[in-house]
């Protein structure tokens, strides 16, 4: 792809002599070549001969090769913008294994056998999924056929739904006799639509095509349990383990260990609505990068734009629902901190909904992160080496109107180098994919961008002033106190959020080092020493009843005692607390 920045005007003009339908060629041949072909590929390719004349469509020993396109957001008049697919992409395997609620812990690697290839991160956090059913709002899935993961969900027995129409008996004659949009849908939603006209019970059914009727117009908010694809096709789940163990070359009884390699979290902006009291929220680019400061910043506030689910933008999220979460929020902030920390993984954050007040991309680019993430080396996801070398910018406070705009808690942002480069492994032309003012949201407007970053500072003061309103500020870390007092004050101790000072608590030699962190892991050896405790005085109780002799020895509760006074006796040594450096730790109370 062409660059002004990276090349020389006379190699740009080379690559752009280059036909559209030449590179193509290059990249089917690279997709489809085998070592044995030699340089004979002409002869695996074809067209067919039509009226006397050769067709243009490419047939891969008479297979024809489509083309594959992926809608990125759309147009300012509906219209989808979608983007050619390289001739030797193929989508990555996903599977989904969590949802909203995950258990999570962080270990030392040094503890850790078996961890992926290359892996250097001093700690691992690994997730594991507390759910049986994901809770999804299936926006795409109210065009008919376009959704077929939804389909076959809401066709499956068993589901349940919320906010969908019910249809009765009358309204499934006519979808089956309106043949062109029936056939529309795929097999499994036909099939549920033909089953219930042939054997009429009076009863209803439902189809994503038509989400309930709210006020005379259909809800943005239909929602459907779905059940865990891992546990619908555990072939999938069995050939991602094997797949994983010939690529670490592992042997089949060890377990398999997927600790977290990436963490993206999304972001839904939106652009103002006046009429409906909402505030623009579009200062972000396709994909930001935060240090951790401004990320727990952004974490805190748990700041959202205006979605189907909400009604209207401002802050939530799991931190601050009570029915989601009964302890104090800052247990859990200071466990996440803990984790960055530990692991030291940088996080990158994915526009959803709008990028600016123009471009609405609704969960577009966060599907398609994960496919471009899987195609860069560990190095290229570092954000020091995207910045020495011009992937990432980043984002510095300016005048305008004679205020100043903080627009550094923003962090950094990808470039269009980033997006030629990356989104290169992904696209025929990655340079199509984001308009400058994509890359650059102020300059749709730069109004709604300076109102945009009041909006998000206004939410962090009130959101963090929760903290002192409930006295908790008292239990945060000494990192996150001092960030809740720029954020509330604009200052800790005289020291605002760009002073060397309040940057390096942010460090994990800082941490290490620190009363606090300490203080967390004697909590966690005091409460793994009164555990075992527990264990110990139990299992003395179970042997010295007379009556349970029979049943001790069949449980070999001799050798669960024994194994329990040792681990015993390794949590209460002074030694122990040395080898919790790395893990969590415990909230000292």
């Amino acid at each position: 792809t062409p660059s002004k920045i990276d090349y020389t005007d006379a190699y740009n003009e080379w690559l752009q002599s280059i036909p559209l339908q030449v590179k193509e060629l290059v990249l089917i041949i690279k997709r489809y070549h085998k070592e044995d072909w030699g340089d004979d590929w002409r002869s695996r390719f074809s067209v067919d001969l039509i009226n006397g004349e050769c067709g243009n469509e490419l047939r891969y020993r008479n297979h024809p090769i489509i083309t594959q396109y992926l809608r990125v957001g759309y147009t300012d008049t509906g219209a989808w913008r979608t983007f050619g697919l390289r001739k030797d992409f193929v989508p990555a395997t996903k599977i989904s294994l969590e949802d909203d609620i995950t258990a999570s812990t962080v270990a030392p690697a040094s503890s850790i056998n078996h961890l992926p290839v290359g892996w250097t991160a001093p700690s691992a956090k690994f997730v594991y999924n507390c759910e049986y059913r994901f809770f999804q709002r299936p926006d795409d899935a109210v065009i008919r056929g376009y959704d077929k993961q939804a389909e076959s969900d809401l066709a499956s027995g068993g589901s349940f739904l919320s906010n969908y129409e019910p249809l009765d008996a009358e309204h499934g004659k006519n979808e089956i006799e309106d043949a062109i949009r029936f056939e529309q849908y795929t097999a499994p939603l036909r099939e549920l639509v033909q089953r219930f006209n042939d054997t009429p019970s009076g009863s209803y059914y439902s189809t994503p095509a038509y989400p309930r009727m709210v006020d005379g117009k259909p809800t943005k908010n239909p929602r459907y349990l779905q059940v865990r694809p891992d546990l619908k096709d555990p072939r999938a789940l069995y050939l991602a383990e094997m797949s994983t163990r010939l690529y670490r070359r592992q042997d089949l009884h060890s377990p398999i260990l997927r600790p977290v390699t990436s963490i993206l979290p999304g972001r839904r902006n939106n652009p103002a609505e006046p009429e409906a009291g909402v505030k623009p929220l579009s200062t972000f680019n396709p994909i930001h990068h935060m240090e951790l400061p401004e990320l727990f910043m952004e974490f805190i506030t748990s700041i959202t734009g205006k979605s189907p689910s909400t009604t209207g933008a401002g802050s939530e999220g799991a931190l601050t629902k009570g029915p989601f979460n009964a302890l104090p929020p800052i247990y859990d902030l200071n466990a996440a901190l803990v984790a960055y920390l530990a692991t030291m993984q940088p996080a990158f954050i994915t526009a959803a909904g709008y990028v600016g007040p123009k471009f609405r991309v609704d969960h577009d680019i966060s599907l398609l992160v994960p496919e471009i993430w899987c195609r860069m080396r560990p190095e290229e996801a570092n954000p020091q080496w995207l910045l020495e070398n011009g992937f990432l910018e980043k984002m510095e406070d300016f005048e305008y109107d004679g205020k100043t705009v903080k627009a550094s808690i923003l962090g950094s942002r990808i470039t269009a180098k980033f997006v030629r480069i990356f989104f290169g492994r992904v696209f025929n032309s990655p340079e199509t994919v984001f308009e400058d003012a994509m890359l650059k949201p102020e300059l749709q407007d730069m109004e709604t961008f300076v109102d945009g970053m009041e909006t998000v500072i206004l939410a962090h003061k009130v959101a963090a002033q929760n903290y002192f309103e409930d006295g908790s500020i008292e239990q945060a870390c000494l990192p996150l106190k001092a960030l809740l007092h720029i954020m509330v004050e604009g200052h800790y101790e005289g020291k605002d959020l760009q002073d060397p000072e309040i940057r390096a608590l942010f460090t994990r030699e800082s941490m290490l080092q620190s009363d606090w962190y300490k203080a967390r892991l004697q909590s966690q050896q005091e409460a793994d020493t009164a555990s075992w405790q527990r264990h110990v005085e139990y299992l003395e109780q179970f042997l010295a009843r007379p009556t349970h002799a029979n049943v001790a020895q069949r449980l070999g509760i001799d050798s669960r005692l024994a194994a329990a006074r040792e681990s015993l006796s390794t949590a209460s040594a002074p030694e122990y607390v040395e080898s919790l450096i790395g893990t969590l730790g415990r909230q000292p109370f």
